[in-house]
C-alpha cells in the first residue's frame, strides 16, 4: 500500500474519531431535554399568572418525541398569542436553548391546532399570525418542536459506524494490494532497491545484507539494475551489452560472462532469487 494511501486513511480516521467525540453524547442529550422542561415549566407558570391563576398546577412537561415537548395545565385558561410568543422566546433564551421552533396550541377535546406559528433562521420568514386575537378560556396543551436538531442527524452511533467502515476498507486494501514476491524484488524504499534480502544502492555501487556491505563494481552494479528493472523477464545478450558497453569502448570477449558469474556469487545467500541463463538467447533474473 502505497504511503499517500496510508496518509489518506488516516486522516479520514482522524475525521471521524473528532466527529465521534464532538458529537453530543446520551448524558448531554438527558441534559437538553431537563433543560427543556424547566424552561417550559417557567412557560406554563408564566401563562398561568397571565390568567391571574396562582393555584392551580402546571402538569408535568413530556416529552412527546425527539425534541418535541408538551406543556399541559391542571384547569383550563385562556391565552393570548401576544403573550404566549415572547414568553416562550424569552424563557427558551434565559435557559441558552436553540433559537428556532414551531408551536402548537392544540385543544384538549378534538386535539384541534387552536394556534401555532414558528420561528425560523431569519427573523422575515418567522410565522406567526393572528395577532391580538385571545384563545378563549379552555382546556389546551403546547406543544414546542425544535426544528434545528432535526438537521442534526449524524450522532455517535454514526460516526462509530464509519470508523469500523473505515478499518475494514483499510484492511481489505491491505490485503489486496500486499506485494507478490516479484513485487517485492523491486520494492523501492528510500534510495535503496530491495532484492531479497539485499538492499540494492545502484548510486553507491553496492548490495547490503542486514548489517554487511558488498562492494559492486560499476558493470556489476549497471548489470544489476537493468535485472532488477525487468524481474522474471529473459533479456537477451544483445541487449545487456549494448546498454552496459556501448559507450565504454570495444567489448571484449566472454566479459558479459564473467560479470554475470560474479554477480550470482555475490547474491547466492538468497536462494530465492538468481541469475539463469537462457541458452543462446540471453539471461533471466528469476524468484522463486
Amino acid at each position: 500500500m502505497s504511503k499517500k494511501k496510508v496518509y489518506i486513511y488516516i486522516s479520514l480516521a482522524i475525521i471521524i474519531f473528532l466527529g465521534w467525540t464532538l458529537t453530543p453524547s446520551k448524558n448531554k442529550n438527558q441534559d437538553f431535554s431537563e433543560r427543556v422542561k424547566v424552561s417550559l415549566r417557567d412557560v406554563g407558570n408564566q401563562l398561568l399568572h397571565a390568567n391571574k391563576d396562582s393555584t392551580s398546577l402546571v402538569l408535568p412537561i413530556i416529552e412527546l418525541e425527539d425534541s418535541k415537548y408538551r406543556i399541559s395545565f391542571q384547569n383550563s385558561l385562556s391565552i393570548n398569542p401576544d403573550s404566549l410568543t415572547p414568553i416562550i422566546k424569552q424563557s427558551l433564551k434565559k435557559s441558552k436553548l436553540p433559537k428556532y421552533y414551531r408551536t402548537e396550541v392544540v385543544q384538549c377535546d378534538d386535539n384541534e391546532v387552536a394556534y401555532s406559528y414558528e420561528i425560523k433562521n431569519k427573523k422575515e420568514n418567522d410565522i406567526i399570525p393572528c395577532k391580538g386575537r385571545l384563545l378563549p378560556k379552555n382546556c389546551y396543551v403546547i406543544e414546542v418542536k425544535f426544528t434545528t436538531l432535526n438537521a442534526a442527524f449524524f450522532n455517535r452511533y454514526f460516526f462509530l459506524f464509519g470508523l469500523i467502515v473505515l478499518l475494514l476498507l483499510f484492511g481489505l486494501d491491505y490485503v489486496f494490494s500486499k506485494p507478490k514476491i516479484e513485487d517485492k524484488l523491486v520494492e523501492i524504499v528510500d534510495d535503496a532497491t530491495t532484492i531479497g534480502i539485499f538492499q540494492f544502492y545502484p548510486e553507491q555501487n553496492k548490495l547490503v545484507k542486514q548489517a554487511t556491505e558488498i562492494s559492486l563494481s560499476k558493470k556489476e552494479c549497471e548489470l544489476l539494475a537493468i535485472f532488477v528493472e525487468n524481474p522474471n523477464q529473459i533479456i537477451k545478450r544483445d541487449e545487456l551489452m549494448k546498454k552496459v558497453w556501448e559507450d565504454n569502448g570495444v567489448f571484449v570477449g566472454r566479459s558479459l560472462d564473467t560479470y554475470i558469474s560474479k554477480l550470482r556469487k555475490k547474491l547466492k545467500e538468497d536462494s530465492s532469487i538468481k541469475i539463469t541463463n537462457i541458452h543462446g538467447v540471453g539471461y533471466k533474473l528469476e524468484v522463486n
